[in-house]
């Protein structure tokens, strides 16, 4: 529920579904106690510094909690300074969180006397009939529905961590407040383990270990939440989308290719438009169209009532592919001995994110997925959605990725999100659940999760440094179908109705390689590096002879490169150990004459000393066939 009785919009987190969590084993309702606590706290203080200030929304998150706030200062990192400093006297005067139930009037009195204009309309948002509460801790009233710890000094570890922009409401048509982000843990070891994760997690930052490792690059000129693949990141794309084809040419799937735009006829039926209608890029209207109402003079608002209704057409930058892919299993008969039908594309798809909500390669306005889509009957369903999780397995095993929870994603019955009938998906959700029992790990149900034509299992893997990210998807889906009326004909020479698998282990390219450049800090294994081997001659003498070496290496195939420039060999070793090659060859006068090279790896390990170029080849082909 959406109001402001929870606490102040309590349970409107901006957390990145991307990233899950990033926190060890803990207690759950303690830590949310502890932060929807801390986040009054801090309101608290900052109205004794800056008594003018106007507060809107204080939720606790994953992580931690945040406040928005309205005020003419402009906040300094030396003001959270001060802040934290008068949370603590705060804290130190063991301030009781007590709970009130008031009138609906009493609560306007109290907040419109306080000059807190923002409370007075998120108090608005409450229902009527519902109870209104407010918390005091002090001096400090809240519109809140709770629950807080008893005493401010039970939060003894906070931390108050960075100011950040925030629209009133979400809304870029609002005005712009400023949100002070902290957090807060039970002990002061744990918020001290926290911090250090944090300082790790800076370390790994795709978005600085991709402008450093050459990988990619978004520019304002092209548009934010787009991404352009550099050179080195196409390297790492191409690699990934080559492991996944091998697997998908194991099991029998076909490559097909679709456009980037269709009609929004198309998306209608699918249900795309207008159920998330927000979430994606506006129509495009023909020409045709544009003209004629041109001459009519339609309104922009009239415009898009027409949309809305279907009145007129145009196209849309596609959202999903699977309206796609079922238009090429529309475009010819199927019978029974066809199935299963399994179409694979890395379809480009396009939604529309706020801009505040945009996050480097791992929230985006374009991006690819490695979608595919199975048309199969009921009995061939269970073996196929197990070929899914197969490949879901492949992948997480080479990539060392091995640490990962699974989360069978529900209905909610009582929502009106969801398109079909009740016993299809009953059908599909028992059918999930089954999967996820044979694959032999524990799982979770989270109702409300699924998409809005079927139920999926999620793959929720944690990183090396205990973030959780929710990647791979595997769902069932008995209501597309139906809406395009596919039909095949059985083996009783009637039609029948197919079910749909739509499946995407990687989930998206962008996401996923936001994931690994984390997850292994830039070092990725051998076989996925942009650049495999740098040669490193000492001198300018052997640079020709490095040349050479180089021909070789890339006549197997190798990623290779020469470091020509006139420094020293430490600098060329740093340089190659910076940029997180795997492998640099050392050339020097008497590796020339001998014909061999000396191998270092990354981090200045020296391997086996001198080897010939052919025996360290023979090895690293061997690593990269593998995977390693």
């Amino acid at each position: 529920m959406n109001n402001a009785n929870t606490c102040s919009g309590c349970g409107n987190s901006s957390k990145d579904p991307a990233q899950v969590t990033n926190n060890a084993p803990r207690d759950p309702l303690s830590e949310v106690l502890l932060r929807h606590s801390a986040a009054h706290i801090m309101a608290a203080a900052m109205l004794r510094l800056f008594p003018d200030a106007k507060i809107d929304i204080g939720p606790a998150t994953e992580t931690g909690f945040y406040y928005d706030f309205d005020l003419e200062h402009k906040l300094t990192p030396e003001d959270l300074v001060r802040l934290e400093a008068e949370m603590k006297v705060i804290i130190n005067e063991n301030q009781p969180f007590e709970r009130l139930e008031v009138s609906r009037e009493e609560a306007y009195r109290i907040f419109r006397e306080r000059g807190q204009d923002y409370k007075l309309s998120r108090l608005a948002d409450i229902p009527e009939g519902e109870t209104v509460t407010i918390y005091r801790n002090g001096e400090f009233v809240d519109l809140c529905r709770g629950p807080h710890v008893r005493y401010s000094k039970q939060v003894k570890a906070v931390k108050l961590l960075s100011i950040a922009g925030a629209y009133y409401r979400g809304s870029e048509k609002n005005k712009q407040l400023q949100r002070i982000y902290g957090t807060a843990f039970e002990s002061k070891e744990a918020l001290e383990a926290y911090l250090n994760q944090m300082e790790e997690a800076k370390k790994r930052d795709h978005r600085k270990l991709g402008k450093e490792l050459k990988l990619f690059h978004i520019d304002d000129a092209v548009g934010q939440g787009l991404i352009l693949w550099a050179p080195k990141g196409a390297i790492l794309r191409t690699e990934l989308q080559k492991f996944i084809l091998e697997e998908l040419e194991k099991q029998g799937y076909v490559q097909v290719m679709t456009p980037h735009i269709g009609k929004l006829g198309l998306f209608r039926t699918s249900g795309h438009f207008p159920y998330y209608k927000d979430a994606q890029f506006m129509p495009i209207i023909d020409k045709e169209a544009f003209e004629l109402l041109r001459n009519e003079n339609v309104s922009c608002a009239e415009l898009s009532n027409r949309l809305d209704k279907g009145e007129i057409d145009g196209f849309l930058l596609k959202p999903m592919n699977c309206p796609m892919h079922i238009s090429l299993y529309q475009s010819e008969p199927h019978s029974y001995r066809d199935l299963p039908v399994r179409m694979a594309e890395f379809g480009t798809v396009y939604r529309w994110e706020q801009s505040g909500e945009l996050n480097g390669m791992t929230r985006v306005r374009g991006f690819t997925q490695d979608d595919a889509h199975i048309f199969c009957t009921e009995d061939q369903l269970a073996k196929e959605i197990q070929g899914c999780l197969h490949i879901v397995n492949v992948i997480f095993d080479t990539l060392h990725m091995q640490d990962y929870r699974v989360r069978v994603s529900l209905r909610d019955p009582n929502s009106d999100k969801y398109v079909g009938r009740d016993e299809l998906w009953k059908k599909a959700e028992a059918a999930l659940r089954e999967a996820a029992v044979k694959l032999g790990r524990p799982f979770s149900e989270a109702p409300g999760e699924a998409a809005f034509y079927g139920p999926k299992i999620d793959f929720i893997i944690k990183d090396a440094i205990g973030r959780e990210w929710q990647l791979g998807t595997v769902q069932v889906d008995y209501n597309l179908p139906e809406r395009f009326n596919l039909t095949y004909i059985g083996s009783d020479n009637a039609e029948h109705r197919p079910i749909m698998v739509h499946r995407a282990p990687f989930g998206s390219l962008e996401r996923f390689t936001a994931v690994l450049i984390e997850h292994f800090a830039g070092n990725f294994p051998t076989w996925l590096s942009p650049e495999q081997v740098r040669l490193l001659p000492i001198n300018d003498s052997l640079n020709d002879y490095a040349d050479t070496l180089l021909k070789q290496l890339k006549t197997k195939g190798v990623r290779a490169s020469v470091d020509g420039q006139s420094d020293k060999l430490g600098a060329k070793i740093r340089r190659a150990e910076l940029e997180k090659v795997p492998y640099m060859l050392v050339v020097g006068q008497k590796e020339q004459e001998s014909g061999e090279v000396s191998v270092r790896a990354r981090a200045n390990k020296a391997l086996e000393g001198n080897t010939t170029l052919e025996s360290f080849l023979e090895k690293l082909i061997v690593e990269i066939k593998e995977r390693r």
